[in-house]
């Protein structure tokens, strides 16, 4: 459906969705005629309806050129323009989100017809749509004066600062061009993810464009997004650390992320989460009130994010040496560090997670020892080993003598020899769910297992999770599988991931990919390019103009401009052409 141009961008003659994000601005544009608009740290604010743009189209980062018009968003305030466009309709939001309760008394959104523009004043935020000469100017704000001042930049500019961030996402022009194309939106899923508040002041990393009701930042999205981040806007990523921080509690206990919303969102949130509680079953299927324990929490005390905090700062100071971000923050490192000590098991060092949904795979009620969160574990003590070196020399032999402790535990106690690889988990009552999962890779990142093992890991997840050599799957070559087998225990999954090849129990997920890919460059296996373009190449196949969370054959897509999902775009500009295109060996 889409094709990739030799300049990065995508060509297409069939009219698909454009996800926007820009720093505050945020919308769903079709080339139809339609426009949903929405403001970070408030929400939903309406649709725009306007008249068809005639294709073909040509997609670029939060920018459509078709024959002779297109849409532009800019960067430095919430406006966007549409050229050449007629205007047919405004429609105010309702809500900022589906959970907002209007009471009767609640002040409807107001549309005002002044000349030539509409203005829509809402509770939590305001929009203001100009027709000029043929063009439709959009603007956004939390308050009028916001969307207002958005005006005082003009359309050329617009068009210009438009055309500018194409420009800065393209970062590899000497690649082919589905990998360029793949880098650049890549890089867009990044660096769009870097929200402000309306004072122009760091608002978080967003997860993607579904994570803005309530506006919320994440540790584990955060951390994956971040290693794209760390060599193009190293600011963002020291004050996403500054952010998270908030979150962490005096035990090292830390939500699934961190809530930024706007003042007026934040009151409509908390008058959800209370209704909930008193209410259960009005929201039944719908909402779990009863996670978010503190009013900034989003889904309180996950397994896997206190690690992420720790591997934050430590790829951060690696990256850029500014040792006294970890000391800020090394109270919370160190009860991070006795928290997972004190969830070990009887004469072990690794701590065991309860029977719970609450790590990356939110799906699933892992439980005991888990791979994926044993290798966050090990990576975590080897960052404060190194972190702390210079100020706590305590705290960083004890480190190292837990991580040698954990490794040896670890080869002894998880491998699995028939799969040559590691179990999903191990249950304290000996049930082991013993199928592959890439998010097992944490283990070989992080050098929790031997090279050899690591390598034996890699190549069995090259013939079972790769999809071109996975014949027992039915689907043929479409990307790399999550995990494979599924599930033994329908009792171990819930929700999306109790289909086969549905999300945790088999989708291609962009981040994961990542991972892998670089895993085969570090131990000199190659054939890396394979997981970081076939899911890319199924995107353009299928009209989905932007990094996706997550796809699978039968049951289509996740969200689109996936912050995590600039991971494979990360690993070609770490690693360089020449490795990623390198064969297998």
């Amino acid at each position: 459906m889409m094709t990739p141009t030799s300049h990065g961008e995508i060509t297409t003659s069939h009219p698909v969705i454009l996800p926007i994000m820009a720093p505050r601005l945020q919308a769903d544009a079709h080339p139809d005629g339609y426009l949903d608009l929405a403001l970070w740290g408030s929400g939903r604010l309406g649709r725009i309806r306007f008249s068809r743009l005639a294709g073909p189209y040509i997609y670029g980062p939060n920018r459509i050129i078709a024959e002779a018009d297109g849409i532009f968003v800019a960067q430095s305030r919430p406006i966007l323009l549409i050229r050449n466009a007629r205007l047919e309709g405004v429609y105010p939001a309702r809500r900022c989100a589906w959970w907002h309760e209007i009471g009767k008394d609640s002040p409807k959104p107001k549309l005002t017809k002044r000349n030539n523009r509409r203005i829509v004043v809402t509770g939590w935020g305001a929009m203001i749509i100009e027709v000029d000469d043929g063009d439709i100017r959009i603007a956004a704000g939390a308050s009028k004066e916001e969307a207002e001042a958005a005006f005082g930049l003009a359309n050329d500019a617009i068009v210009a600062e438009a055309a500018s961030y194409v420009a800065r996402c393209d970062l590899t022009p000497k690649a082919d061009p589905v990998m360029r194309s793949m880098v650049m939106q890549g890089a867009h899923a990044a660096l769009s993810s870097i929200r402000l508040d309306e004072n122009g002041r760091f608002a978080g990393l967003a997860a993607g464009q579904a994570y803005s009701a309530p506006a919320r930042t994440y540790y584990r999205d955060g951390y994956w997004t971040m290693q794209m981040l760390l060599k193009l806007a190293p600011e963002a990523v020291r004050d996403e650390i500054r952010l998270l921080a908030k979150g962490i509690q005096p035990d090292g206990e830390a939500p699934s992320g961190v809530i930024l919303t706007g003042p007026a969102q934040s009151r409509a949130w908390q008058n959800f989460v209370l209704d909930a509680t008193r209410n259960p079953e009005k929201y039944r299927g719908k909402a779990a009130p009863e996670h978010h324990n503190r009013p900034d929490d989003w889904w309180s005390d996950h397994f896997d994010s206190p690690l992420f905090f720790i591997l934050f700062l430590a790829d951060y100071v690696e990256t850029t040496g500014d040792v006294a971000e970890a000391v800020r923050h090394w109270p919370l490192v160190t009860a991070i560090v006795e928290r997972y000590l004190a969830l070990a098991g009887p004469g072990s060092v690794l701590p065991l997670k309860p029977r719970n949904d609450r790590d990356w795979a939110d799906n699933v009620y892992r439980e005991g020892l888990v791979s994926y969160n044993l290798g966050l574990f090990v990576g975590a003590l080897d960052g404060v080993a190194k972190l702390g070196a210079g100020h706590d020399p305590a705290l960083t032999q004890k480190a190292r003598e837990i991580a040698a402790s954990a490794r040896a535990e670890i080869e002894d106690g998880l491998f699995v020899p028939s799969r040559n690889g590691y179990a999903d988990f191990i249950t304290p009552d000996g049930f082991v769910e013993d199928h592959l999962v890439l998010d097992s890779l944490t283990l070989s990142r992080y050098g929790a297992i031997s090279q050899t093992r690591a390598s034996g890991l890699l190549k069995a997840m090259e013939e079972v999770l790769e999809a071109r050599n996975n014949t027992r799957q039915p689907y043929g070559d479409w990307g790399v599988l999550c995990a494979y087998p599924p599930f033994k225990r329908a009792s171990d999954v819930r929700s999306k991931t109790a289909f086969p090849f549905r999300y945790h129990n088999g989708s291609d997920w962009p981040y994961w990919d990542g991972v892998y890919a670089e895993e085969r460059i570090r131990h000199g296996l190659g054939g890396a390019r394979y997981a970081l373009i076939r899911w890319w190449e199924t995107c353009l196949a299928n009209g989905w103009a932007g990094a996706v969370e997550y796809f699978s054959p039968p049951y289509g897509r996740g969200s689109l401009l996936q912050g995590w999902s600039a991971m494979p775009a990360a690993i070609v500009l770490k690693y360089g052409l020449e490795a990623v295109n390198a064969e297998n060996r």
